[in-house]
């Protein structure tokens, strides 16, 4: 499973601070960075108080990676600022939605404007879309000294339902 595989990416790259807003396509790997005694998992109430939580464990000299959904690379558009200006090298993990088969309108327009988000400030965007190319983007985005975001299609999550949102 990906989320297995990325987390042992995490722990291979010395990532000791996981921000994530809680999200079902994060599920397992919340989990696992939970699990992991090496590793603080932090739970955030927006996706902007991601990058100040890992400028601050960057400036302690801790590795960090922030985990979010696609609808909430909007609320840290202004902050994304920070890690251009201080080269802070952040891997951001982002499962996608508002891609093909999207049940809720309301997801597609950030889906299809979060790559060019993260370009726009100075992000750099790989994108994996099949399940055997998380990890190795993810490993990839940690060895790097910018910061990456990593997008997971919603061909790799799955396609959420109305069925699956009315049964929480």
């Amino acid at each position: 499973m990906w989320p297995d595989q990325v987390h042992r990416e995490l722990v291979a790259a010395g990532v000791r601070v996981v921000g994530y807003v809680p999200d079902a396509g994060h599920k397992r790997l919340i989990e696992l960075c939970h699990a992991d005694k090496s590793m603080r998992a932090i739970v955030l109430t927006t996706e902007e108080e991601g990058i100040g939580l890992a400028a601050g464990a960057w400036l302690g000299g801790a590795k960090s990676a922030l985990l979010m959904q696609s609808s909430g690379v909007g609320n840290t558009v202004n902050v994304l600022g920070l890690l251009k200006t201080c080269r802070i090298p952040l891997t951001i993990i982002v499962t996608m939605r508002g891609e093909a088969g999207e049940f809720n309108s309301w997801q597609v327009p950030m889906g299809e404007g979060t790559q060019a988000s993260f370009e726009t400030m100075g992000v750099k965007v790989v994108r994996a879309s099949a399940a055997e190319e998380v990890a190795p983007l993810v490993a990839a985005a940690l060895k790097s000294d910018q910061a990456t975001a990593v997008l997971i299609s919603q061909k790799v999550i799955g396609i959420k339902s109305f069925q699956d949102q009315s049964s929480r």
